[in-house]
């Protein structure tokens, strides 16, 4: 069965840090692209990171470049992404997908909320 579980969200002041999970199960995790996506109430979904199966390459959209990270471990099928300097705007729910041309799995999501 396949599985994507987000954690670590959670509520947080503006301008601290937070490190968001992603434990995936049920598929060849290293051959995928993995992206954290988030979509706050009234917006559309946004890609805010993204990282190639291998690791090497990663991505981040102007809004949060140079405050997030995205990394991964193969070995323990787990991507992160750690989140600091967190502003109102953050706030949204956060969500891993897996990427692959032939398939693609999301998970349930877990919810941020920067307090200011």
């Amino acid at each position: 069965q396949v599985q994507l579980v987000e954690s670590g969200g959670g509520l947080v002041q503006a301008g601290g840090s937070l490190r968001l999970s992603c434990a995936a199960s049920g598929f060849d995790f290293r051959l995928y692209f993995i992206g954290w996506t988030r979509q706050a109430p009234g917006k559309e979904r946004e890609l805010v990171a993204g990282i190639s199966a291998s690791g090497g390459s990663t991505s981040y959209a102007d809004s949060v470049k140079g405050r997030f990270t995205i990394a991964r471990n193969n070995a323990e099928n787990t991507v992160y992404l750690q989140m600091n300097s967190l502003k109102d705007d953050d706030t949204a729910v956060y969500y891993c997908d897996a990427d692959r041309p032939t398939a693609t799995y999301w998970g349930k999501g877990t919810q941020v909320t920067v307090s200011s």
